[in-house]
């Protein structure tokens, strides 16, 4: 099964560099990665990235984190994926931009 995190361009090239992915500065300060699951990518991306434009979508594998993944409810009371730890790239299965269409809608690959 996959799950997706959603990444500024430049966060993900330094994560390439350095061989794993340590999170953004609000997965650092919540303590764990936050990742969407496919269904809820699109309410993830306008809650949270509605202005950006530098965005890459993560595909990882969510079997191969073993026990530091736990599903968790968020305020609404949907169950979200976290990681507690750092993404080690080999759990990466595909990294794709994420276009916007001529009206600024998110387009996903």
């Amino acid at each position: 099964m996959l799950i997706f995190k959603i990444v500024h361009s430049d966060e993900w090239r330094e994560a390439e560099a350095a061989g794993l992915y340590r999170g953004s500065a609000k997965d650092q300060a919540d303590g764990f990665l936050h990742f969407s699951t496919e269904e809820q990518l699109t309410g993830t991306l306008t809650r949270y990235y509605a202005d950006a434009d530098d965005l890459v979508l993560v595909a990882v594998d969510a079997d191969s984190l073993g026990d530091a993944l736990k599903y968790e409810p968020s305020t609404a009371g949907a169950l979200y994926p976290h990681l507690y730890g750092d993404l080690p790239l080999p759990a990466v299965r595909w990294v794709r931009p994420i276009a916007r269409d001529t009206q600024g809608a998110f387009l996903l690959p």
